[in-house]
């Protein structure tokens, strides 16, 4: 395996091969139980395909994205777009279903399409449980795939709350599955895992911290992350940036939000960033009411960040304060540092600088979203590093990725009426007290779904353009909680949505923050962004979903759309990878996977 030479960027153990006849357990044992024997062959034909993985090491991730999806957003830049071009606007028609995989939470996926999607030969996969519940908890609604699908060494790795399924990129078979057994906890989505040499780390929704063999599906060790008796609940992707694992919290309730950095080895952890004030003296306590209202001021960094290798900086989103619409306990300052962005030092935890998009936010605009790293000339200036991020509150932000300092701001939602005309003098919108939620009603754009939310954007070198799902939509506000101890998390308000005027994908110009041009699907959502997360290519493509349940290619220079086919409402974003030469797109539409790839 080779070193990493990247600075700050650490090597993975080298890896160990598997041998055949390594043993399975079929009895309790170390951290997990494993369900569903296997015959030898089919034990040797699994350990052949996962001994021949080279797993990961960190130093790949630095390189420009192309045969592989190794992190969440393929790379470091958060751009998602992929060098790999055999498939093209020429060529873009003649693309067709490779494969497709039912995910169950059982032994092994249903499905159908090229090759054997029944679990490996002779017969089922095993099934890997561990967890701190006691089976007695019951998930209900079915398996969702939201987040980011890892494809290294021709093996994907899925996840869902609760779940983990590797399998095989050549026809979509399952290799092992593992099932967390939750104690409870709020299962509203799982957005990947991070890989490290041949170790997998995901975050379950009661507060885990895990760690299994990506060969194996068997668990290392977990470790708590948040607390379950404060209702956190963990959805985010950790991200993998050198010898650290990085992953951030979830909660709704008044609690601080953090971003947590764990050694891969051992689980133990490195440094914590608190996104609020914690103690006397913290910056941006002035902000705040009081060190109590800081202390239970939300936050909370729901989606992973974007890594600047040169500055060591990793650059995230954070959420909305709390109490999220009565702001009486928190007072009338800025609330730091809910609702911006801010760039840490990957190896110490300290904050290098932070821009706060929605200042004083009273309506759950958070801005979590995960942010676009480029570097280009602006406006003839000479080059710049620069972050790019469309806000859930509907203004999208140009920054400078060294200091923070605004370069540019502008609305991306033409219905946006939350805030006043003038920007202040550091480029921020300034909210408009008569749009907070009222006992009379407030008429409000957008709906609390925002007018984007967590699905990820894409940005196009080809084109310098930066493309974001958008959805156009008006609510009445309305407060139904005037004590504000009753006001708790996202209590106290009540909202009824009064219409849409659309959904889209918009592409953005980064220097004026003006839109290049806006493609309207023509069913209409509520708020939340619509549309799928998005996919460019070098090839010239933009792939994402619609809202009519299309799996569609768009000119990224025009939004022309290309190719569609119908599987079902897209619930992650689209990647792209080699497998054995041959590109595919693979998507998922609820509990499917679909791979797609020239027709040859």
């Amino acid at each position: 395996m080779r070193r990493a030479t990247a600075a700050g960027v650490g090597s993975p153990p080298r890896s160990k091969n598997v041998g055949p006849h390594a043993k399975v357990k079929s009895v309790d044992g170390d951290t997990g139980l494993v369900r569903g024997g296997l015959a030898a062959g089919a034990l040797l034909a699994c350990v052949t395909v996962l001994a021949a993985t080279d797993g990961l090491d960190p130093a790949q991730i630095l390189k420009p994205l192309s045969d592989s999806w190794p992190t969440y957003s393929g790379d470091y830049t958060g751009r998602r777009y992929s060098s790999l071009k055999q498939i093209d606007q020429s060529n873009v028609k003649h693309m067709t279903l490779a494969w497709s995989a039912r995910l169950a939470a059982g032994a092994g996926p249903e499905g159908g399409g090229r090759g054997n999607a029944q679990g490996p030969p002779f017969g089922p996969a095993p099934t890997i449980v561990g967890g701190e519940g006691k089976g007695d908890v019951v998930v209900a609604g079915g398996i969702t795939v939201k987040g980011a699908i890892l494809a290294v060494d021709n093996v994907l790795y899925v996840t869902a709350p609760d779940h983990v399924w590797a399998l095989d990129a050549h026809d979509g078979h399952e290799l092992w599955h593992y099932f967390w057994r939750t104690k409870g906890g709020t299962h509203i989505g799982n957005r990947g895992a991070a890989m490290w040499g041949h170790y997998l780390f995901f975050v379950t929704p009661d507060d885990y911290f895990v760690s299994i063999d990506a060969r194996t599906g068997k668990e290392r060790w977990h470790k708590e992350a948040a607390s379950f008796a404060q209702q956190y609940f963990l959805t985010s992707a950790p991200v993998t940036v050198g010898n650290h694992i990085i992953v951030g919290t979830g909660n709704d309730l008044d609690s601080p939000g953090y971003l947590t950095s764990y050694d891969p080895e051992t689980g133990e952890q490195q440094w914590r960033f608190y996104t609020v004030p914690m103690n006397p003296g913290d910056p941006g306590l002035e902000t705040w009411k009081s060190l109590d209202a800081a202390r239970h001021g939300g936050g909370h960094p729901w989606l992973p960040g974007a890594y600047d290798p040169d500055t060591h900086l990793y650059i995230f989103g954070t959420g909305n304060p709390t109490p999220a619409y009565t702001a009486q306990v928190r007072g009338e300052g800025d609330n730091l540092f809910t609702c911006a962005i801010v760039a840490v030092n990957v190896d110490t935890g300290k904050m290098a600088w932070y821009y706060q998009t929605s200042p004083h936010d009273t309506h759950d605009w958070d801005s979590a979203q995960t942010p676009v790293l480029i570097d280009g000339d602006f406006r003839g200036s000479g080059p710049r590093r620069m972050v790019l991020t469309a806000s859930r509150n509907g203004y999208y932000f140009t920054l400078d990725r060294l200091t923070g300092e605004h370069m540019v701001t502008s609305k991306f939602s033409d219905t946006v009426n939350w805030a006043k005309p003038d920007l202040n003098a550091k480029g921020q919108p300034v909210r408009e007290p008569a749009k907070d939620h009222d006992i009379a009603g407030a008429l409000v754009s957008s709906a609390n779904g925002g007018a984007t939310n967590w699905p990820p954007p894409a940005y196009s070198p080809d084109t310098g353009l930066f493309y974001v799902p958008l959805a156009e939509s008006y609510a009445m506000y309305y407060l139904s909680e005037t004590d504000p101890r009753g006001a708790m998390g996202l209590g106290g308000k009540e909202e009824i949505g009064v219409g849409s005027l659309g959904s889209y994908i918009i592409a953005i110009d980064p220097k004026t923050g003006s839109a290049a041009w806006r493609h309207k699907f023509r069913t209409a959502t509520g708020g939340g962004g619509g549309a799928s997360g998005l996919l460019t290519t070098a090839g010239k493509l933009l792939f994402g979903g619609d809202v009519s349940g299309n799996f569609v290619a768009f000119d990224p220079a025009t939004g022309r759309p290309l190719w569609h086919t119908q599987i079902g409402r897209v619930t992650n974003a689209p990647e792209t990878f080699l497998v054995d030469g041959q590109q595919h797109v693979l998507v998922a539409a609820g509990d499917t996977l679909y791979a797609f790839t020239l027709n040859q």
